[in-house]
């Protein structure tokens, strides 16, 4: 009962962000074009790596659905400073998991996260893009599509393919339009992929907080070795970034340091085994190289840090996490909540209409 009050409390004070969260993401899917993208992100220098780390952040885009449009980018003329860049910041962070860190994590941890995804993505672009110069780049697929989305199975494809199929209606105007199918996507598509993961991340966050001792974790749970297990445990996980988020609130509650949780945080939904796998195809086993000692020494320096900040300024994060999660009524927490459980749940949805439907034939 324990572990299930901790899961149910931590949801709660989730989900008014996320749902705050997945609007602003619709309202980026709506209005933020491609082609300002590949305008922005194309080119070789620093500053455009730059571009691409701070452009990416607030993409709702998990390292998945980022690598056909970082393919994209490449393929259109970004180098591979830029598209690393591009590929790190995007699932790095996003509008829904900043509002979700806000509120289980605190406003400084919310902005160390910010701040962190953004000098991993500028710093382990900057790594690649001097690591592989003069490397000849390799022979490309035709296809363009990654490992995880060959079937289509990405948002963008779906999408891509729904409006193939579905003839435009002139007379509705464009912006109504736009807004409709970003909010279309933001709480049907991303709500879908990230769901079950989010749903697994609130029950590991509720079993840490609930079963760990905290002093067993305030023991082990910092430091540079501490972080480099974070980091390399969480490189080759497929975890979004609103999905980590309560797994890193459960560890700092459990004891864990705020910056041994940030490099889980970073670390986790950057990358995954199919975003190795792309890069090794398209920068070369040095370009991967790189790349991942680039996300390993970033993520540990800025985990370190961010703990050395806290010791001087004497922060109380856990406090101010609390102070986050009583910002708002409880009545608006349990509406969110039961709001995103039916948006989620679109199989429930589907059963109930077909039932509905035949009891009315009947």
């Amino acid at each position: 009962m324990n572990v299930l009050r901790e899961i149910l409390g931590v949801a709660l004070a989730a989900a008014p962000w996320l749902l705050l969260g997945l609007f602003v993401s619709g309202l980026i899917r709506a209005f933020v074009d491609d082609a300002i993208l590949q305008r922005w992100v194309g080119g070789e220098g620093a500053l455009s790596i730059g571009r691409a780390a701070v452009i990416g952040a607030p993409l709702p885009l998990c390292s998945c659905g980022a690598i056909p449009t970082a393919l994209t980018l490449h393929r259109s003329g970004a180098g591979r400073g830029p598209t690393t860049a591009f590929l790190i910041g995007t699932p790095g962070i996003g509008v829904d998991s900043l509002a979700i860190t806000y509120a289980l994590l605190g406003p400084f941890m919310m902005f160390a996260r910010a701040l962190g995804a953004v000098l991993t993505a500028v710093v382990t672009g900057l790594l690649v893009a001097m690591g592989t110069r003069g490397t000849p780049a390799p022979a490309s697929s035709s296809g363009g599509r990654s490992a995880c989305c060959a079937n289509g199975c990405s948002p963008e494809a779906r999408e891509q393919g729904h409006q193939a199929s579905v003839p435009a209606v002139p007379m509705q105007p464009l912006a109504t339009r736009r807004l409709r199918e970003g909010m279309r996507y933001a709480f049907g598509d991303l709500l879908e992929d990230i769901g079950p993961w989010l749903l697994g991340g609130l029950v590991m966050a509720g079993v840490l907080i609930a079963l760990l001792p905290p002093q067993m974790l305030s023991t082990y749970g910092s430091g540079p070795v501490a972080m480099l297990l974070m980091a390399l445990v969480g490189i080759p996980l497929y975890i979004c970034a609103a999905a980590a988020t309560p797994i890193a609130a459960g560890m700092l509650l459990a004891g864990v340091s705020p910056g041994t949780a940030l490099v889980f945080l970073l670390a986790g939904p950057i990358t995954s085994a199919a975003t190795l796998g792309l890069l090794r195809r398209e920068f070369n086993n040095m370009g991967l190289v790189w790349y991942l000692g680039g996300i390993v020494a970033s993520t540990i320096a800025i985990g370190m840090a961010t703990d050395a900040v806290i010791s001087l300024t004497a922060l109380d994060v856990a406090a101010q996490a609390d102070t986050a999660r009583e910002l708002l009524p409880a009545w608006l927490e349990a509406v969110a909540l039961t709001v995103l459980l039916w948006l989620g749940s679109r199989p429930l949805r589907q059963w109930l209409r077909h039932h509905l439907s035949s009891a009315r034939a009947t």
